[in-house]
């Protein structure tokens, strides 16, 4: 029996290699592999000497021979493949171990150059991996060192390894070689083709969730390993404190620590069952918790809330006392984790942020991906830069300035809203939200009914046009004084008519947010 050995990761290695040289096994190896092997004081057979052939091409060229290749692909059970191995005096290759350079990790470095990208392109490992599961009948693909224990119990069984356990590694090496050249071609990939004819995503397992959105459905949580993906977003995010999240939970905190990304004020969102309850910017951090949370109370309990500021002692305190499953922010206080550690029902998370979180490299950080029968919508994400807001005024009352700031922060919450979604808000925090409505007239119905007395001097924001003027009419009745909105309606002389009738001034976007 022999096996070839050529990996980037060696965890877990020498103890396999021990094994295989206990059993007999011939060790055949490459390059630093090799090296690896033999500093370990073992007996290893250099690649070179069962080719004829040194390494080319600065090791871009090792096994790429038909000595390794004639040796993996041969079939046991066929005298022709045999009788040719023994006409040219190859013999074959039973095991295969080996994983690839790290692509992904080495182009995420803002200072890797194409160049370097390149380099770090594995051609033989990938060949080997396929040739070695393509024969998963003879020959075992080991490319995980996860599944070291298991091949060499394998091994010892009488038989070797079961035929199921051969095809499972088969796939897995498939699969490996899959999102290894996924990444390598989203890298590639001209900038300026989002849409290209075919379109593959490399998603890497995270955890397996205990439940999906109800305890009868299966559910698990992927990483997105595209190569320009900025690890900035919930599936890079570390888990200091709490139970493992569902499925559920980690759809909350995305939504919340979306929300709060999208701000470069110190913010706090609170989020529940995917849609934003509070939320608020305010220098002091406590006192922008205290504002979000006072926007829907009763909707918060049970939520995620979420800080785009380390949170400190001050803003813990004010959490404590308030029912939360799961909070997230980019740091913490010493003393404010030690203080949320107390909770034993709450998940605390760390979520990375580099600069001011926007990327400005790889078009796969700016695609949303909405599964749908036998397919995905794939769109860019609603990320619109403020200098390209129109802000129209389309009434004769001009917004006063302190309406203009609410307005442009109230505007900015709407987009986290699911439709038809309404917002209102006052001197930097909401105080009323309608979503989820299949009528425009009902979300804004509910904003001002969960805003009361609040809605006085508040502003609104929709998400679309208005399309009737009943809800200007409604929003104006509860106090409302100025509406931002896209406009574009054949009903909008009507709908600023209303407007100026009730004092109220109004800004035009042209653009929408929509949130299904």
């Amino acid at each position: 029996m022999r096996a070839l050995m050529s990996v980037y990761d060696k965890t877990g290695l020498e103890e396999l290699a021990r094994y295989l040289l206990e059993m007999g096994v011939e060790l055949i190896s490459t390059g630093g592999t090799e090296e690896f092997l033999r500093s370990a004081g073992l007996a290893v057979r250099p690649v070179q000497d069962v080719t004829g052939f040194p390494e080319m091409l600065g090791g871009r060229v090792k096994t790429l021979h038909p000595a390794i290749h004639a040796g993996i692909l041969a079939r046991r059970g066929d005298l022709k493949d045999i009788s040719e191995l023994d006409q040219h005096g190859f013999t074959p290759i039973d095991l295969v171990v080996c994983n690839l350079y790290p692509f992904v990790e080495g182009v995420r470095d803002p200072s890797a150059t194409m160049e370097q990208a390149v380099e770090l392109i594995d051609i033989g490992g990938v060949t080997l991996l396929r040739a070695a599961a393509k024969n998963f009948q003879h020959v075992l693909a080991v490319c995980d060192p996860a599944d070291y224990p298991e091949v060499m119990d394998g091994l010892r069984r009488p038989g070797g390894v079961r035929e199921d356990t051969r095809q499972r590694l088969a796939a897995k090496a498939f699969q490996h070689c899959a999102v290894y050249d996924s990444c390598i071609a989203s890298y590639l990939g001209a900038s300026d083709e989002l849409f290209p004819k075919t379109m593959t995503v490399a998603l890497e397992k995270i955890t397996s969730f205990r439940y999906g959105e109800n305890p009868h459905q299966l559910a698990a949580f992927y990483r997105d390993l595209s190569a320009r993906q900025l690890a900035e977003g919930i599936a890079e995010a570390e888990q200091l404190h709490g139970m493992a999240p569902a499925y559920n939970n980690t759809f909350d905190l995305d939504v919340a620590w979306t929300a709060v990304r999208d701000f470069n004020a110190p913010t706090v969102a609170v989020v529940n069952h995917g849609n934003p309850c509070g939320l608020a910017c305010d220098s002091n951090l406590a006192e922008a918790f205290r504002r979000a949370l006072d926007c829907d109370p009763q909707a918060a309990l049970g939520g995620a809330v979420a800080f785009n500021r380390m949170v400190d002692r001050a803003a813990a305190e004010e959490i404590a006392p308030v029912f939360f499953e799961d909070i997230i922010a980019p740091d913490y206080a010493p003393e404010a984790l030690d203080l949320l550690r107390q909770k034993a029902d709450l998940r605390v998370l760390k979520a990375p942020v580099s600069g001011n979180g926007k990327s400005s490299s790889g078009q796969f950080l700016d695609l949303d991906y909405q599964r749908v029968s036998g397919g995905f919508l794939v769109e860019t994400r609603d990320t619109v830069p403020e200098g390209a807001l129109a802000r129209v005024v389309v009434t004769t009352r001009h917004p006063t300035l302190e309406e203009v700031t609410s307005l442009l922060f109230a505007w900015r919450a709407v987009k986290h809203v699911r439709s038809h979604a309404t917002v209102l808000a006052k001197k930097l925090a909401l105080v009323g939200v309608g979503a989820g409505q299949m009528s425009r007239a009902d979300s804004v119905e509910l904003a001002c009914h969960k805003a009361g007395e609040r809605a006085v001097g508040s502003v609104l924001a929709s998400d679309a046009f208005l399309l009737f003027p009943d809800a200007v009419e409604r929003a104006a009745e509860a106090g409302v004084t100025a509406i931002i909105q896209p406009g574009g309606s054949s009903r909008d002389e009507h709908v600023i008519e209303v407007a100026n009738h009730a004092h109220m001034a109004m800004i035009f976007t042209h653009q929408r947010h929509y949130r299904h």
